[in-house]
């Protein structure tokens, strides 16, 4: 079975995120709890800075940096739009 461990990092950005896109991330959450690979989360690798990490989007220009860190276990490092993680 699949868990999630939250950085502080996250943590800290998710807290000041407005309630509609926290609803989204708990939607797409239980969705990656269910099938990680699911088309609507276009999970996929990242590179550069975020080498070793994964994402998948929780709106549109929302994303949700994660490393798995043990088989099934996976710590969520980041979230914010696009330009934010990536820039």
């Amino acid at each position: 079975m699949k868990s999630i461990l939250l950085h502080k990092h996250f943590e800290k950005k998710y807290s000041k995120l407005p309630k509609k896109i926290k609803d989204a991330f708990k939607e797409r959450r239980n969705l990656f709890l269910k099938d990680m690979y699911n088309p609507i989360l276009g999970t996929h690798t990242l590179h550069g800075k975020y080498k070793g990490y994964q994402s998948f989007n929780v709106t549109g220009d929302i994303r949700v940096v994660y490393k798995e860190v043990q088989e099934e276990i996976f710590l969520f490092v980041d979230i914010g739009t696009h330009p934010e993680l990536y820039s």
